[in-house]
């Protein structure tokens, strides 16, 4: 049911490439919130969902080039850009021809194909996970709103990281880590389709500090999943594996409320450093 969810929506932007299209309407036809449509889609492809369509409709803009006689204006305007000059730019940045060259048949081509979701539901390598029912618990921090128009989101949140390590946020949180999670934690909330609030927060059991935001996580079941290894590059490993093989083998779908990543004390950039996964689910 999951996949087919996902690959649903992929056929949905296919059959309407020539469309203007709106996330919100693609993450519909997967039954997915804008967010985690988005997430999803992301850590299993490696693209995000607009940069996956611009390189469809250049792709077929190429094609066309190639074997037909229209005129190079109006191929632009087919695939969605207003004017040739901005069509060409474009094009010549996946292509690495102009359209001009591509309708000479000078140069070549990168095509990029339809997406077919395509799942491993026997990992190479084992998950460490466990399923628990929590109660609800405050977390304290700063927070951020995010829009998800074309996912600005991934852009902001790791300068949000940035910034809390060089002002001292970080280790203040993790003074105040008073709570029954360890650690400092990043709170994804997916208020609804067109922004997020992520915080960068601690579990913390008494009055909020001055200069600090409050967030309730509501009780529920969490799958927690233990990450290890050096970051940047173990997390987005492990969220991966959670799309492609958990998620899809499993009986379990994300609840919708806030999820969070769990990140212990300790040398982060160490092959050893242990950190976590919640994510709510039903």
């Amino acid at each position: 049911m999951w996949v087919k969810s996902i690959q649903t929506a992929l056929d949905y932007m296919e059959e309407h490439l020539l469309e203007e299209l709106s996330i919100e309407e693609i993450a519909k036809q997967a039954n997915f919130s804008v967010f985690h449509f988005q997430r999803t889609f992301n850590v299993m492809a490696d693209i995000t969902v607009g940069e996956y369509i611009r390189r469809r409709r250049l792709t077929l803009a190429a094609n066309e080039l190639r074997k037909s006689t229209i005129k190079i204006i109006d191929v632009a305007h087919k695939y969605g850009y207003e004017t040739p000059e901005a069509f060409s730019k474009a094009f010549r940045k996946q292509h690495g021809i102009t359209p001009t060259q591509a309708r000479k048949h000078l140069g070549k081509f990168k095509s990029y194909n339809r997406l077919v979701i395509q799942v491993n539901l026997k990992g190479a390598d084992p998950m460490d996970y466990k399923i628990v029912d929590y109660p609800a618990f405050k977390v304290v921090g700063v927070k951020k709103e995010f829009s998800l128009i074309n996912e600005q989101n991934q852009v902001g949140i790791p300068k949000m990281w940035e910034k809390a390590h060089k002002d001292g946020t970080n280790e203040l949180l993790s003074r105040l880590n008073n709570g029954p999670v360890k650690g400092v934690l990043g709170v994804c909330d997916d208020k609804n389709d067109k922004t997020i609030d992520y915080w960068i927060g601690t579990a913390y059991k008494d009055e909020t500090p001055a200069g600090l935001s409050a967030i309730e996580i509501p009780a529920s079941k969490w799958a927690i999943f233990e990450v290890r290894g050096a970051m940047p590059d173990a997390m987005p490993k492990v969220w991966k594996q959670i799309f492609s093989e958990w998620f899809p083998s499993s009986s379990y779908e994300h609840a919708g409320t806030p999820e969070m990543e769990v990140y212990s004390n300790g040398d982060a950039s160490q092959s050893d450093y242990y950190s976590e996964i919640w994510i709510p689910v039903k």
